[in-house]
């Protein structure tokens, strides 16, 4: 994980700062305190910062590469791109603009958080089928309903308040998370995978042979940070097709599969140790698991007893 601060009250210094983290932008508005405060922690994949501005910031910026959440906490956002007024206000998780376009508004003595993550994310965790043409895009700003923003809000602030500032989660819990979070971000906002018809290429695609492909990937690939579409593809499949056939003949999904492997290894390395040298939350970080409460649920309705009874040797 890395970590970056930021903390100044001049403007120019500010305009430095935001051109250089996010893209080359002007900042100007109507500033009094022009305090401004961020914290980013990121890895490979993806940012997440924390911001605090004590005063009305105008902004006309270059294009983003990434993809770009925007969860307001308190104050509002005007956004004019393209001559549009939308408003965003607190509780609102949103897309701030698409990759590729300049973009344009003002922040309105706001706190906040910025999500940025590679675009090809979302591709790669997309149920997508053979008639796909191109990578998948999000294709709207707001979240489809109130529970989708709710849902999205609670997401990003689960991966930044305990994801990435937990010294002992490993890489693959925060890759696991990240993929999530594109996952989530697919559920959410619209996208141009969105209501893509079964295919009967996929539907033919999805037997025995396989599942069964696709299994073995797994099972011997499931300590690395792996995805749907690299199931699929391991697979020789669309990753729609890998879904088809796991619903069938296994009754669940290509990703719970990968679940239910990883919880199986978890158990196998609980059983292995010594009670007075092993810490629960370390094994389950490992295996990508980085709620803790989440994981005792799962390991309980799989093996009847809850992680402690395993690694005290009652659970027989």
């Amino acid at each position: 994980m890395q970590t970056l601060r930021f903390d100044s009250s001049d403007l120019e210094a500010t305009e430095a700062f935001m051109s250089r983290a996010y893209t080359p932008m002007r900042i100007g508005g109507r500033p009094r305190d022009t305090r401004a405060r961020v914290v980013r922690t990121a890895t490979e994949r993806i940012s997440v910062d924390r911001l605090a501005l004590d005063f009305t910031m105008a902004y006309d910026a270059g294009a983003l590469d990434r993809i770009t959440l925007l969860t307001l906490h308190t104050g509002t956002l005007a956004d004019i791109t393209g001559g549009r007024d939308e408003v965003y206000g607190p509780g609102e998780s949103f897309l701030i603009t698409q990759p590729g376009r300049p973009y344009a508004g003002e922040v309105r003595a706001a706190r906040y958080t910025v999500t940025m993550f590679d675009t090809d994310l979302l591709t790669e965790v997309a149920v997508t089928g053979a008639r796909t043409r191109g990578p998948v895009v999000l294709t709207g700003n707001r979240a489809v309903d109130p529970a989708a923003n709710r849902r999205l809000g609670a997401t990003v602030a689960f991966l930044r308040d305990h994801v990435l500032v937990d010294p002992d989660a490993g890489s693959l819990v925060a890759a696991t998370a990240v993929r999530h979070l594109a996952a989530v971000t697919l559920a959410c906002l619209p996208n141009s995978a969105t209501g893509e018809e079964p295919d009967r290429v996929d539907s033919r695609d999805a037997g025995g042979a396989t599942l069964r492909r696709a299994v073995a990937f797994i099972e011997d690939n499931a300590h690395r940070d792996i995805g749907l579409a690299d199931i699929a593809a391991a697979a020789y499949v669309t990753p729609r097709a890998a879904q088809y056939a796991f619903s069938r003949h296994a009754g669940t999904t290509p990703l719970g599969y990968l679940r239910r492997v990883r919880l199986g290894r978890a158990h196998a390395e609980l059983k292995a140790a010594a009670p007075g040298a092993t810490i629960i939350s370390a094994i389950a970080m490992k295996w990508g698991f980085a709620h803790q409460g989440r994981f005792a649920a799962a390991y309980r309705d799989a093996y009847g007893v809850p992680p402690s009874a395993t690694l005290r040797g009652t659970d027989a």
